[in-house]
C-alpha cells in the first residue's frame, strides 16, 4: 500500500514509518520538521520506497494514498505550550486537511489521539466510555482540548461522509529516538542519571505513569488501522502496568548505574496524578497487549541516549 505518515519525522513517527517499510509498503513521511528530526529517519533515506515532504499540515495538500496515520503534532508540554496556538491549529485544522482528503482519495485514516483526553482523570483506570476531566482554559488545553476536538472532527467525518476511521488514544510512550529536550519523564530521567545530576521529581513523587515501550505501540497502531471489523475506536493503547514517578526515578538510577540524587519541585498547573489504561477492548478487538516489560525498555532507551552522548 502507499501510507502517509504525518509526523513521521517524529519519535513515535519515525518507528512506525521504519516498520511500514520493512513490511514492503511505500511510505511518505510529511513532516514541518517543528519537533520532528531527521536525525530519525536519515537511516530510511537509501530506500527507494520511502519519501520525505517538508509541509505543514495547517495547509492542505494533496496526495494519492491507500492509508493515513495523522501523527503530526507537539506532544510534550515544552512543545505544545511554546506556541499554544499553534497546536490547537495543529489539530484542528491538519485534522480536518488530512480527513478532506481521506474523503477525496477514499483512504483510510487513524487518528493519533492521547490519553490526555481524560485530563486529571476521576475514573481509574481510564477506559474508553469515559468521558474525562478536562481543564478547558488552562496551559495544557491547547494540547487536550486539540485532541478532543480531533476525535470530534473524526466522529462527524465518518457520520456524515462515510470516511473510513480509526481512532487510538496513547498512553505515555517511551523509546529510542526520544527527544532530548522534550521535557517528559523518561528522558528527563535518563538524561539527569547518565550526567550524575540530581533527578527533579515534580510534587511528592506519589503520582503514577504507565509506560508503554515504542514498538509494542507501533503493533497496536497497525493493528487498529488493519483491523477490517466494524470497530473504528477510540481505543485505548499503553501499558497497564502502573509505577510512582518516585519509584522510576529509582529504577533509573538503578540501571544506569548513576550516582544521582532525587530532588522535589512544585507540581505543574493540571499535572494528572494517575494515568493508567483500561486495554480490555484493545486486548479483545485487536488481540493486542504490551510484549516488552519497563525495565527491558528502560535499558534499550538507556543505551540510546548513552550512544548519542558518546556522539557528542
Amino acid at each position: 500500500m502507499r501510507i502517509l505518515v504525518t509526523g513521521g519525522a517524529g519519535f513515535i513517527g519515525s518507528h512506525l514509518c521504519e516498520r511500514l517499510l520493512h513490511e514492503g509498503h511505500d511510505v511518505i513521511c510529511l513532516d514541518n520538521f517543528f519537533t520532528g528530526s531527521k536525525d530519525n529517519i536519515i537511516h530510511l533515506m537509501d530506500n527507494h520506497r520511502f519519501e520525505v515532504i517538508r509541509h505543514d499540515i495547517v495547509e492542505p495538500i494533496l496526495l494519492e494514498v491507500d492509508r493515513i496515520y495523522n501523527l503530526a503534532c507537539p506532544a510534550s508540554p515544552v512543545h505544545y505550550q511554546y506556541n499554544p496556538v499553534k497546536t490547537v491549529k495543529t489539530s484542528v485544522m491538519g485534522t480536518i486537511n488530512m480527513l478532506g482528503m481521506a474523503k477525496r482519495v477514499k483512504a483510510r485514516i487513524l487518528q493519533a489521539s492521547t490519553s490526555e483526553v481524560y485530563g486529571d482523570p476521576q475514573v481509574h483506570p481510564q477506559k474508553e466510555d469515559y468521558w474525562g476531566n478536562v481543564n478547558s482554559i488552562g496551559i495544557r488545553s491547547c494540547y487536550d482540548e486539540g485532541k478532543r476536538v480531533a476525535e470530534t472532527l473524526m466522529m462527524d467525518y465518518h457520520r456524515q461522509n462515510q470516511v473510513d476511521i480509526r481512532i487510538i488514544r496513547i498512553f505515555n510512550t517511551y523509546g529510542p529516538r526520544m527527544a532530548e529536550n522534550d521535557g517528559r519523564v523518561v528522558s528527563n530521567f535518563i538524561l539527569q542519571a547518565l550526567h550524575n545530576q540530581d533527578i527533579t521529581v515534580y510534587g511528592d513523587g506519589s503520582q503514577t505513569r504507565s509506560f508503554c515501550f515504542v514498538s509494542d505501540l507501533v503493533e497496536g497502531m497497525i493493528r487498529m488501522m488493519e483491523n477490517d471489523q466494524t470497530f473504528i475506536g477510540p481505543v485505548n493503547l499503553g501499558n497497564p502496568v502502573e509505577n510512582t514517578i518516585l519509584e522510576f526515578a529509582e529504577k533509573i538510577i538503578t540501571i544506569t548505574g548513576s550516582k544521582s540524587g532525587i530532588i522535589y519541585n512544585p507540581l505543574p498547573q493540571d499535572d494528572p496524578k494517575q494515568r493508567r489504561p483500561d486495554i480490555t477492548l484493545a486486548t479483545q478487538k485487536l488481540g493486542w497487549k504490551p510484549a516488552i516489560d519497563l525495565e527491558n525498555g528502560l535499558r534499550s532507551t538507556a543505551k540510546y541516549f548513552t550512544d548519542r552522548l558518546a556522539k557528542g
